[in-house]
């Protein structure tokens, strides 16, 4: 029981989407149309980005990667643009959970080390907003986003057109709030030297990284790249395969599922349906207020082929909530571990600064 408990504990979502996927199976029992849910090309992705980004991280890139910018500050505010900006931009290649991953144990030590601890929360909240924003500009950036360019079959023009403009309203909004968190005058930053480590491999994953590239812009097909991605690590670095999130891919498994069969029920679709023709973007923003914004974008893609009010809500929609974005709950579990953490402070100051990111978005797509 006690291994059942902190399993629990460590998969809430797993969890929660198996129960749904069994329940949903009480309406709709399995037959042959269940393998037609699963989306192979997805999940394929999503295996060899978590492989690459996690031999990135082993050869220190992202580590290198802050050392270098961080050195360069000369002030405060410089500072605090960086620590904000740094989530924002590598969300867009590495997802959003992964730059959070690296950046957020940096900030907490950086800022406990310059004697600034007032300022963890709103800075860890900047940083977990800027993560799941700037991860709205690439097809690779999260998980809905690569859901929706595969399953719309969009094109790169598309897709861009839709989530650069609110891209920049996003850099423009965090690097003015970013100006606030820290003082103008700091003590002299001290910061350990960090390398590069075995280049070759950093050059092997670059490429097997290009090539997770042309799969997702439809040049490659997946079962190459995943063949590729697979041996090739299998021989460099085999322990990564073993480490690799694959609760997010048996996740991503059950919302097939429950989306597959949710779309079989008569009564389900008629309700959403009507939601969605009310309007499709605020039915994606309130929908991933509950179940998050990759279950939203998996459920909601089979009820509607207005895929780019979709694709705005399902971003967007990783403001508000913790659970609105997966992303926001690691930024949660990293600062709650830190001695003296206040989880009140925290949500409030996450609460207000989500819906008044929240709004000032909303109200820009309107303009778009």
């Amino acid at each position: 029981m006690e291994r059942l408990r902190e399993f629990f504990k460590k998969e809430t979502v797993l969890c929660v989407a198996a129960v749904c996927a069994v329940v949903t199976m009480l309406f709709v029992p399995p037959d042959g149309a269940y393998i037609g849910y699963i989306d192979l090309r997805v999940l394929c992705l999503l295996l060899c980005l978590m492989a690459v980004v996690a031999g990135f991280q082993t050869c220190g890139a992202f580590r290198w990667l802050a050392f270098q910018l961080l050195r360069r500050s000369n002030s405060g505010r410089v500072l605090s643009v960086i620590l904000v900006l740094l989530p924002f931009f590598s969300s867009m290649l590495v997802t959003n959970d992964v730059a959070l991953l690296t950046f957020v144990p940096f900030t907490l030590l950086l800022l406990d080390r310059i004697g600034c601890g007032g300022a963890m929360i709103p800075m860890l909240v900047l940083q977990t907003i800027a993560a799941n924003l700037g991860s709205m500009a690439t097809p690779v950036g999260n998980p809905q986003n690569l859901f929706l360019y595969a399953s719309y079959s969009l094109t790169a023009g598309e897709f861009f057109a839709v989530t650069l403009p609110l891209t920049v309203v996003s850099l423009v909004c965090l690097t003015a709030a970013a100006l606030l968190v820290l003082p103008r005058e700091l003590p002299e930053l001290r910061l350990e030297e960090e390398t590069l480590q075995e280049a070759k491999k950093l050059a092997v994953y670059g490429v097997l990284f290009v090539l997770c590239l042309l799969t997702v812009f439809h040049v490659l097909h997946y079962g190459v790249m995943t063949a590729a991605v697979l041996i090739a690590i299998a021989v460099m670095e085999p322990k990564l395969l073993r480490g690799l999130d694959i609760a997010l891919l048996a996740t991503f498994v059950c919302f097939f599922v429950v989306s597959g069969n949710l779309g079989r029920v008569e009564a389900v679709r008629a309700f959403l349906q009507e939601l969605l023709n009310r309007s499709t973007l605020l039915t994606a923003v309130g929908t991933s207020q509950i179940i998050s914004n990759v279950p939203a974008a998996v459920l909601l893609s089979g009820f509607t082929d207005q895929w780019r009010p979709l694709l705005e809500g399902v971003n967007l929609g990783g403001l508000g909530t913790p659970i609105a974005s997966l992303a926001s709950l690691i930024t949660l579990k990293l600062y709650l571990r830190w001695p003296g953490a206040k989880a009140g402070r925290f949500l409030l100051v996450f609460t207000l600064a989500n819906v008044a990111g929240l709004g000032i978005l909303l109200a820009a797509s309107a303009l778009f």
